[in-house]
């Protein structure tokens, strides 16, 4: 059993550099293949087994990756520069003011993504681009609540204020749950999903893996702080970028799926339904997990 597991730590947990040099070529092939057009070549089948090996050494290996590009980033003279400003040192020092910055960056591309959807939705009399306009907005909402807590208080000080923003985040995660559900529902009803130009689909691709696997590490490592204002906007980036993943597989399936409807709506069907059970579980843990929280505080302060 130990030589069995050796052999498979040897063989799927691979050291940064290999794991790079395997991805890197891999994931170029499949894309040749694609753009190409050999789907159905033997090449095709060896692109798909070796980029099915590197997604998975990939995420094993996501942590060395990450702590080795942060290395290597950090001896660049451009951040060593930028981390010797006093700005620039909070921003890499400082989670809160960090978090802060994404929360202010993230209401701006969001508010966007509202006006358009909204103003796409009136225009054309399309429920779709209103769904979409809703769920932006929701994401706007959340953002703001928490960005105004850090702008009113220190992190960590005031945990009963932390919890109320942690289970409103919650409950207003169940209400953006309904306007996911609505635009898969729209998404399976009328065989319709997003499309991306050209190569623009490939970059999309690697955006919405990157968002998503920091997403997932970010969460487990602001966990250890101790937050809920922390936890709560990793929860919302992660949110996020699950529906990334959904736009990528509609938009996958729009170019190399052919003429199969079926496909289309079963594949949307499933991964669609996949990201609303996720984002439900999170929105109740959320509220389950701050009520008790707030009920330990409540009586603490009376048998005070």
């Amino acid at each position: 059993m130990e030589q069995l597991k050796r052999i498979l730590k040897n063989s799927f947990c691979l050291p940064p550099l290999p794991t790079i040099l395997i991805a890197l070529p891999s994931f170029a092939l499949v894309i040749y293949v694609l753009v190409s057009g050999a789907e159905d070549s033997l090449l095709s089948y060896a692109a798909y087994v070796l980029s099915a090996y590197s997604m998975i050494i990939v995420v094993t290996g996501m942590k060395g990756i990450v702590q080795s590009v942060r290395r290597c980033v950090e001896k660049l003279p451009l951040i060593e520069k930028v981390t010797s400003h006093p700005l620039g040192e909070r921003y890499f020092g400082d989670v809160a003011f960090r978090t802060k910055v994404s929360l202010y960056r993230g209401i701006l591309i969001n508010l966007a993504y509202v006006a358009i959807k909204l103003g796409s939705g009136i225009y054309y009399r399309s429920s779709w681009f209103l769904s979409l306009a809703a769920y932006y907005a929701l994401l706007v909402v959340m953002r703001f609540l928490l960005l105004r807590h850090f702008n009113e208080n220190e992190v960590g000080r005031d945990m009963e204020k932390e919890f109320r923003r942690y289970r409103g985040c919650g409950i207003i995660l169940l209400f953006m749950n309904q306007a996911l559900a609505v635009i898969v529902i729209l998404m399976v009803h009328q065989n319709r999903g997003y499309e991306y130009p050209g190569l623009l689909i490939y970059a999309m691709a690697a955006y919405a893996f990157y968002a998503v696997i920091f997403a997932v590490i970010n969460m487990v490592k602001y966990r250890r702080h101790g937050s809920p204002v922390l936890s709560a906007a990793k929860v919302i980036s992660l949110t996020a970028a699950l529906v990334s993943i959904l736009s990528l597989e509609t938009a996958m399936l729009a170019q190399f799926g052919g003429d199969d409807s079926t496909l289309r709506q079963t594949m949307t069907a499933a991964t669609g339904g996949g990201v609303c059970t996720v984002v439900f579980a999170m929105a109740i843990y959320m509220i389950i997990r701050s009520s008790k929280q707030l009920k330990k505080i409540k009586n603490n302060k009376i048998s005070t």
